[in-house]
């Protein structure tokens, strides 16, 4: 009996010794996953500062494989580790998404409802019927469409208000607007206020339907309907139903205007431009609540794209394969969009975000099993044909290289 014992003891610890091996022998050779990686982002970054060594910022990279879970960090985020927070951005549109799809899965709605419709077990519609919420085509739009970006939804965000409405901010950016000319830096904005821009002026893309037009207003009202529906804040409602149970300690969602901080420990983020480096550290990310307010880790992002994605993070998993993965080709920079969800050959599924300093991209690839989370901290204006998706697919070229480093 003792000699059956030992060998099982002697048998855990070689098997547990090889499931922490950082380690793989071909042909007498030894390959160090760790190290290997650890080369990747050096090469990559060396590559994009192309030896401007004034450039500020970083890449940091985690993975979860079958090989292994492993984080690499180069340039000035070399000191971080998988635990240091990031501002994600648009990826919080994957908590949102899980969130509406929750609620359908629960039948508290439906997302082929129109925005008119009533709740499912009351007397209200999903938008108030009031001139704050007068939207174009509100009687033709569906949950379903705003999740996919298909509902033509102007972005206040993202696009210029028309020169020729009646307003102060015609032409500019509402949300400049009010920071700048106002002088309103810690100004809480709400999806009512955000939304009233679009109503008052009767603003739209194109009709539903009609095509693939990001909107992150589209987002915020999702956002505003969780709320609705659930009588919680749209951050209190995420925390209690996917971050407590997928053990997410260190995702917030800031909503205010004056909480404009990253919690201990952080990764600064900087913007370049005309040669002069600008902390965008601290933000009022308000602007954004339910389309790009995540604060979260590495660890625990890859942690809930990888459950998500498997079909772990609560939601029943035939909602999340023939609703959230049924992706549709955008012919833009998103490639495949399905209900807050970007799809890309060879890497999977996930988000990409961007707020000033700082570029996340992350997937979940089910045929490999590979998760990964990036992210740099650094917006190089001063590059050639600067734009958010050029530098995004400097990005992409890591996780390339890592997933062939991975599959040895």
């Amino acid at each position: 009996m003792k000699k059956i014992l030992i060998i099982l003891t002697l048998l855990t610890f070689i098997l547990n010794s090889c499931q922490k091996s950082d380690k793989l022998i071909i042909d007498g050779i030894t390959f160090d996953y760790q190290a290997e990686l650890q080369k990747i982002v050096d090469t990559h970054w060396d590559d994009f500062v192309d030896g401007r060594d004034e450039i500020p910022g970083g890449y940091a990279l985690q993975i979860l494989s079958p090989a292994g879970n492993y984080f690499v960090s180069t340039g000035d985020l070399i000191n971080a580790t998988n635990q240091t927070h990031f501002r994600a951005a648009s990826v919080t549109k994957t908590f949102t998404a899980a969130a509406v799809v929750l609620l359908h899965q629960q039948k508290k709605l439906s997302i082929n409802h129109f925005l008119t419709d009533t709740i499912p077990g009351t007397s209200i519609t999903y938008l108030p019927e009031s001139d704050e919420f007068d939207i174009p085509f509100k009687d033709k739009i569906t949950i379903k469409m705003l999740l996919q970006h298909r509902s033509g939804m102007w972005d206040v965000i993202n696009q210029d208000i028309p020169d020729n409405v009646n307003q102060p901010y015609a032409g500019m950016r509402y949300v400049d607007y009010v920071m700048d000319i106002l002088g309103e830096p810690e100004h809480t904005f709400t999806t009512t206020e955000m939304v009233k821009v679009v109503a008052d002026n009767q603003l739209f893309n194109t009709p539903p339907d009609e095509g693939f037009h990001y909107s992150n207003t589209g987002m915020s009202i999702l956002g505003f309907i969780i709320e609705r529906i659930s009588g919680m804040r749209y951050d209190q409602f995420v925390k209690e139903k996917l971050l407590i149970p997928n053990g997410l300690n260190n995702t917030t969602f800031p909503y205010l205007g004056n909480d404009q901080t990253i919690p201990s420990p952080y990764a600064d983020s900087y913007a370049y431009i005309d040669g002069e480096i600008l902390n965008f550290t601290v933000q009022n990310a308000s602007q954004n609540v339910a389309e790009g307010n995540v604060i979260t880790t590495p660890e625990d992002l890859s942690k809930w794209i990888t459950n998500l994605y498997s079909g772990n993070a609560g939601i029943d998993y035939k909602y999340v394969k023939f609703l959230m993965m049924d992706c549709l080709p955008t012919y833009e920079s998103h490639q495949n969009y399905g209900l807050g969800t970007v799809y890309t050959p060879a890497l999977g599924y996930g988000h990409n975000g961007g707020k000033i300093g700082f570029f996340t991209s992350t997937r979940y690839d089910p045929e490999t099993e590979i998760t990964y989370v990036i992210y740099t901290n650094v917006w190089d204006f001063d590059a050639f044909s600067f734009d958010l998706y050029t530098q995004m697919t400097n990005l992409y070229g890591v996780v390339y290289a890592a997933k062939d480093i991975l599959k040895q």
